[in-house]
């Protein structure tokens, strides 16, 4: 670890400064928000700082947020071209049967995928589910399978499935973080299908009634909400998946637990106003700032300039109880040759109460190897430690 440059300490005081932040306070931690949710997660999406979590790593039954992750095997399926929105799947006896949410599907319909996405996020159809599951799959049980093997892949370790719907089962649990991490994956990785999500109404070959509508109760509030999944069961109580924008800032969270739609809606509007209200986003380091300088072994220079590459924005509570903190680290000296934009280091910057973000420190310019004069001012150095005891010469953590 080494001191922290004179900028920097110089930019993080004014941003503090500039923002009202200096208060003689303790922690932020706690005091910021608290939920009624039983388990919440909430993240910032455009600077990936995770505002708030509570028992967020904890599998839990997840009801129908779960479809969250048959939908994002649909857009995955559509993205590969195994199927096409026009596509149409056969409808099942077990699918016609299921009960809870339902398009009121029966085996004479022929629904496309777009419908069954349209139903699955505007119904909840859980007959919607099964369809896709069997269209997909050949099985509702095969397709859990692919449902389990793909959350590994996308590092939701604490996801297992049991089924396409959410329908209750032991074997059915999800954390709220691999419920908000999904979320923001289907935002950034499927903007083209995203906007299913904001659908109000859907009423199916005119067989759901006119007022049945999308039961997320943030859509028609006009604070940027468009999206993503409301779930309930008893087990589960009443949890929702959702996202807002408001400028160019947009929030995700999942909050679980409630005991009613009315404390669903409650609590998922105050978790919206809190992370737009609460937090500011500011440039604490524009790109290209000179960060430190690092000396260079056996290079045609002595030393180089590490800088970040793009500005490091941090997104500031309204509040914060104690000062930025920064840490540099990096090897010193470099070893030559150095490619310009080569990482040598990392700066560490961290809020009391919230995650270090951490940002690659890049050498400034090349430095190509040295020849005979620098090799020979690099011996002369080795020899130097060798007689006077000194470790000038060798590379060593900074």
């Amino acid at each position: 670890m080494v001191a922290l440059p004179q900028t920097l300490k110089g930019v993080l005081r004014a941003c503090t400064l500039c923002a009202g932040l200096l208060l003689p306070t303790t922690g932020i931690a706690e005091p910021l928000f608290e939920t009624r949710a039983g388990a919440a997660w909430v993240v910032d999406q455009g600077t990936d700082t995770v505002l708030l979590s509570k028992n967020a790593e904890q599998p839990l039954p997840p009801a129908s947020m779960s479809k969250l992750m048959t939908l994002n095997m649909v857009f995955e399926a559509l993205r590969d071209g195994r199927v096409t929105l026009d596509t149409r799947f056969n409808v099942s006896a077990k699918a016609r049967a299921m009960g809870g949410s339902s398009m009121f599907l029966n085996e004479t319909d022929r629904p496309t995928v777009e419908e069954l996405i349209k139903g699955i996020v505007v119904q909840s159809g859980n007959d919607a589910c099964v369809v896709i599951a069997e269209g997909l799959a050949g099985t509702e049980e095969a397709f859990a399978q692919l449902m389990n093997r793909r959350a590994r892949d996308l590092g939701m370790l604490n996801s297992t499935f049991a089924n396409a719907s959410g329908w209750p089962n032991p074997n059915h649990r999800m954390s709220m973080e691999d419920l908000g991490l999904l979320a923001t994956r289907l935002i950034d990785e499927f903007p083209e299908y995203y906007g299913y999500f904001a659908m109000e109404s859907f009423p199916f070959d005119g067989r759901v009634p006119s007022n049945h509508a999308n039961r997320n109760p943030l859509l028609r509030l006009g604070i940027g909400a468009d999206g993503l999944k409301t779930g309930h069961t008893q087990e589960a109580g009443y949890g929702l998946v959702g996202s807002a924008r408001q400028g160019d800032r947009r929030v995700t969270f999942v909050i679980s637990g409630l005991d009613s739609e009315v404390a669903r809606a409650e609590e998922a509007e105050r978790v919206v106003n809190w992370a737009f209200r609460q937090f500011v986003q500011r440039t604490v380091v524009p790109g290209g700032t000179r960060m430190a300088e690092v000396p260079v072994w056996m290079g045609e220079a002595d030393a180089v300039d590490l800088i970040i590459e793009e500005d490091l924005s941090l997104l500031i509570p309204a509040v914060v109880q104690g000062e930025i903190e920064a840490d540099l680290r990096f090897a010193s000296p470099a070893r030559a040759p150095i490619e310009a934009g080569e990482t040598l280091g990392t700066l560490s910057v961290s809020l009391p109460g919230m995650n270090p973000i951490e940002v690659p420190l890049v050498a400034a310019r090349a430095v190509e190897r040295g020849g005979f004069v620098p090799r020979l001012r690099t011996a002369a150095k080795v020899l130097l430690r060798d007689v006077l005891g000194t470790d000038d010469a060798s590379p060593a953590e900074g």
